[in-house]
């Protein structure tokens, strides 16, 4: 079983999808015309209601049109300013999974139940490691261009996803990324500087373990592109792939075994964590 659910390349939904997408932006428009609708009632300007909730007037509009999508905090302080009970944390779970293109709903929804994730990356470092610097960096470079509320919502929802890392209890995370990953200088050198000094931070998590894969390895597994393997609290086993901004989600056992079997041989011919940390420590150094 498979299905289309793309957010590292954040590629554009078309056919079917597309109308999905258009379903998603519904719910947001829905979102902000309710939550407008309450504050009028209470009888609030934008610029008092956007002061209460930490936000300018501005980017009230922007969640009242549907042109911003909140966060799930900022949903619960809106209720709680609006003295809404509970009508607008009704649309939490909904807008929160609008934050995501159609084709990677599915992968999120994951993330936030995993107790396992093991995931290689040939291309660029996995969005769960990203500096904000470094995701912007990213979406930059997309073409078509992304306009700078498309990219804004999609760095807010990134960031969002980091939170596995606090969570508790804390599941088991394991990456490999290729050497070539870690020298791509994306958005520039200063860039490249923090993004490698998170990594080295993220590693000393002690459910963390990252591993680079040298370029001068004369064997890889992962010649066939990036991959996750999830694990959900039910023991359940996902694969994730995805290229050219088109992805899978597969739930077939015979294909999430072999890939959590090649992640296995992939781990053992990258350098250890321990090496892997030397490893980024050496890039800094000659940055």
């Amino acid at each position: 079983m498979s299905f289309g659910d793309s957010w590292e390349n954040d590629g554009e939904a078309g056919g079917v999808q597309a109308g999905a997408d258009k379903s998603g932006q519904g719910v947001v428009t829905a979102f902000g015309q309710s939550m407008k609708t309450l504050r009028v009632r209470a009888g609030l300007e934008r610029e008092e209601f956007g002061r209460r909730i930490g936000y300018s007037a501005s980017t009230v509009a922007s969640f009242e049109q549907g042109r911003r999508i909140p966060s799930p905090r900022t949903i619960e302080q809106a209720d709680e300013v609006l003295g809404a009970g509970g009508l607008l944390t009704l649309w939490k779970e909904q807008v929160e999974r609008a934050q995501y293109p159609v084709r990677f709903q599915g992968m999120a929804k994951l993330e936030k139940e995993a107790i396992e994730l093991l995931a290689y990356d040939a291309l660029v470092v996995k969005g769960l490691l990203q500096t904000e610097e470094y995701m912007r960096a990213l979406l930059a470079m997309r073409r078509p261009p992304l306009d700078e509320e498309t990219i804004e919502q999609r760095v807010a929802a990134r960031l969002l996803r980091q939170a596995i890392f606090d969570r508790h209890p804390s599941p088991l995370l394991s990456f490999v990324m290729d050497e070539a990953v870690l020298r791509h200088r994306y958005g520039g050198t200063g860039v490249l500087r923090g993004q490698l000094e998170h990594l080295l931070l993220i590693g000393q998590k002690r459910n963390v373990e990252i591993q680079v894969m040298p370029t001068e390895c004369e064997d890889n597994a992962g010649v066939n592109g990036s991959f996750t393997v999830v694990t959900r609290k039910d023991g359940k086993k996902f694969l994730y792939a995805e290229a050219q901004g088109m992805s899978a989600l597969q739930t077939d056992p015979e294909q999430v075994t072999l890939a959590g079997a090649r992640y296995g041989i992939i781990r053992s011919q990258a350098l250890s964590p321990r090496e892997s940390s030397q490893f980024i420590e050496k890039l800094l150094g000659e940055l």
